[in-house]
């Protein structure tokens, strides 16, 4: 016998969304995702689309839904404006707002920002993600979401301390497709394919003084000046990025000797490379499956009296 869904809990991104069925327990009973992402709807749209997916998994007319993600950003669905860290994750779902246009009770969940010494930031959807790691036990915890733009976050007693975001991403597909190194490197270069030469590179970066700027062009030179030679300007540049990255949270890994890496594939694998590079110890957690859990705690909390009459 299938249980009676509690709830629907939507990941809304930019690019992807995502629904899953669950029961109060957060065992799934149905999911589904597309690509209607926030970057391409325009506001009346999201009810619509929201709800072609509830009808798709027959959800109850009345089914609740609680949503994380960029769906609540000022131009997605309708604005959750942002917690501010310090920001207790068990907390959020106090700050959900309840958008216009739909028959069911409808949560959006807020992000989260930073204005503490003028170290401006902001994050939307991760924050879901770091209340499901509390769900796990993780209270006090160095984290790192690797992604086109990645997010070191310190959660201390449940709280985000702080955070910040790092644009390695977004510069490695500038870098290698609008500067000179596009000549070098090759739109399906791997930087997984050569391990020694990416972690060459993050060795290099981690070296106290190291500047980024003065050493990129000789990715090209390289290419260059070894005919023949083995190379692959995707690893070290890709090393040099990430390399990077972490020795500017290095500090922190050395408090804390591990960080707790959300996500899963290549990109994370060169994350937990180069952070055993620097010392720490890599824990890989599922971004999904966390996601899930976050928005599950909100829901019990929000919901809770209609399960307890």
């Amino acid at each position: 016998m299938t249980a009676s869904p509690f709830a629907a809990l939507v990941d809304w991104g930019t690019s992807n969304f995502r629904i899953w069925l669950v029961d109060s327990q957060g065992a799934v009973i149905g999911e589904r995702q597309s690509a209607e992402g926030m970057g391409s709807l325009d506001k009346a749209a999201y009810p619509g689309v929201l709800e072609s997916h509830l009808s798709a998994l027959d959800a109850p007319k009345d089914l609740p839904v609680v949503i994380a993600g960029m769906a609540g950003a000022r131009t997605g669905w309708r604005e959750a404006p942002y917690a501010e860290t310090p920001a207790p994750l068990v907390g959020l779902f106090q700050h959900a707002v309840q958008p216009e246009g739909v028959s069911r009770p409808v949560y959006i969940l807020p992000g989260v920002c930073q204005r503490e010494g003028n170290a401006y930031d902001v994050m939307r959807g991760e924050e879901t993600q770091l209340a499901g790691a509390l769900e796990q036990g993780l209270d006090n915890a160095l984290f790192c979401l690797p992604g086109t733009h990645s997010k070191w976050a310190l959660v201390e007693q449940g709280q985000v301390r702080r955070f910040s975001t790092v644009m390695t991403g977004e510069l490695f597909n500038l870098i290698s497709r609008q500067s000179i190194l596009r000549l070098s490197v090759p739109e399906d270069g791997d930087a997984e394919a050569d391990p020694d030469i990416f972690d060459a590179a993050v060795a290099q970066a981690l070296v106290p003084g190291f500047a980024l700027t003065s050493v990129l062009f000789s990715i090209r030179a390289e290419g260059l000046l070894s005919p023949g030679a083995r190379v692959n300007p995707a690893a070290r540049l890709s090393g040099l990025l990430i390399g990077s990255e972490i020795a500017a949270i290095r500090d922190d890994l050395s408090r804390h000797g591990k960080a707790y890496l959300v996500g899963t594939g290549k990109l994370t694998r060169l994350y937990a490379r180069a952070i055993a590079q620097a010392g720490g110890e890599a824990i890989l957690l599922d971004g999904g499956l966390l996601v899930r859990r976050g928005l599950l705690a909100a829901a019990l909390s929000l919901f809770d009296h209609e399960f307890k009459d």
